[in-house]
């Protein structure tokens, strides 16, 4: 039973950071003004982990709001 869970664990996780690495790759293939415009929706509120990946993102490309 503790084999199932472990494994049936570590297939989620898996699947997690899959579906990560894909939305950084999409927020990473975004073109300039797309960027932007993610950006500007995830400025104000909360800091979320898109509002970071889109930060990131403008800091590598220099680019503002």
């Amino acid at each position: 039973m503790l084999k199932i869970r472990t494994k049936r664990q570590g297939m989620v996780t898996a699947r997690a950071l899959d579906r990560l690495v894909a939305v950084e790759t999409s927020v990473n293939a975004l073109g300039d003004e797309d960027l932007l415009d993610l950006a500007d929706i995830f400025a104000v509120g909360e800091v979320t982990p898109l509002r970071e990946m889109a930060q990131a993102e403008m800091r590598r490309r220099a680019l503002s709001l």
